[in-house]
């Protein structure tokens, strides 16, 4: 009889009291089991890389952006020459533009090439948010006068400027030219003939103690007649026509020494003189007064 209750189905009580036992010594577990982690979309590490991004592409919109880094004030010399016209024009829409994206280059090219400008620099500050502007001007060393307007010649022979010839100007020496159509192409940025340079340059830096004169001054001036012309209150002296094919500007050392000889010791008598070559000239003594008659 034992063996047969011991085969036989289990007790309800016992199998309550196993089950019992069991889901208290596992219940945890299998709660955990039941409910199972879901995987992080997001860890710190990724929102961290996240928000750097944000941020990098809100730093570069502000970077590239038209008003970071814009160029607020022109920072230009003083400029005696050029007008400011003519600067502002090459600098237009500069102002407000983004300092990072602006290429120089063609500004200085620009500025370059306006006809009184030698060179001209720019630079951007960014500390400021200025634009710099250097700028060298041509320097005119001469005067080429055309009826009531003087222009203002370079070195080279470039019209850098012009002035009314009753205003005053700096102290230059300048050369009136009285020859039919003077002044015909010449203008602002125009070129002076490169003979007309070279013989105003000679003469015109000629004093009165380089000729022998007791005059106050010289003054040159070129005709149709007479080619160029040096003049004082006294008397004239016509050094003559110049060019590639005719004579060379390189004889008016040699002039200049033939003038002095005949003004020497006669100065007072001498009422014109001609210099046709460095060795061969003449002169025209004053009218002497006839004497009255007693």
């Amino acid at each position: 009889m034992t063996r047969g209750r011991g085969h036989g189905r289990p007790r309800s009580g016992a199998i309550r009291g196993s089950a019992r036992r069991d889901g208290a010594a596992s219940g945890g577990r299998l709660a955990r089991i039941g409910r199972p982690r879901l995987p992080r979309l997001v860890t710190p590490g990724r929102a961290g890389g996240l928000l750097g991004l944000i941020a990098a592409g809100y730093l570069w919109t502000l970077v590239t952006g038209p008003s970071a880094f814009a160029i607020e004030r022109l920072d230009l010399p003083n400029l005696r020459w050029t007008d400011d016209a003519s600067v502002a024009a090459v600098l237009a829409g500069v102002t407000g533009t983004n300092a990072l994206d602006l290429e120089t280059a063609p500004l200085e090219a620009g500025l370059a090439a306006l006809p009184a400008v030698r060179s001209a620099e720019v630079a951007v500050s960014l500390l400021d948010g200025s634009l710099v502007v250097t700028m060298e001007e041509r320097q005119p060393i001469l005067g080429w006068r055309v009826g009531k307007t003087v222009f203002l010649v370079d070195p080279v022979g470039v019209v850098v400027g012009s002035r009314d010839a009753a205003a005053a100007g700096p102290a230059l020496p300048t050369i009136e030219d009285r020859r039919d159509g003077a002044g015909t192409g010449l203008g602002i940025g125009a070129r002076l003939d490169p003979t007309d340079l070279d013989v105003a340059t000679r003469l015109g830096s000629l004093s009165p103690a380089d000729v022998g004169s007791d005059q106050p001054s010289l003054m040159v001036v070129v005709t149709d007649r007479d080619g160029y012309v040096v003049r004082t209150a006294g008397w004239d002296a016509v050094f003559g026509f110049y060019g590639p094919a005719t004579r060379s500007p390189d004889m008016i050392a040699g002039q200049v020494r033939l003038l002095r000889s005949l003004l020497a010791d006669r100065e007072a008598e001498v009422r014109r003189v001609i210099l046709a070559s460095e060795t061969d000239g003449t002169y025209v003594p004053r009218t002497t007064p006839r004497p009255s008659r007693g």
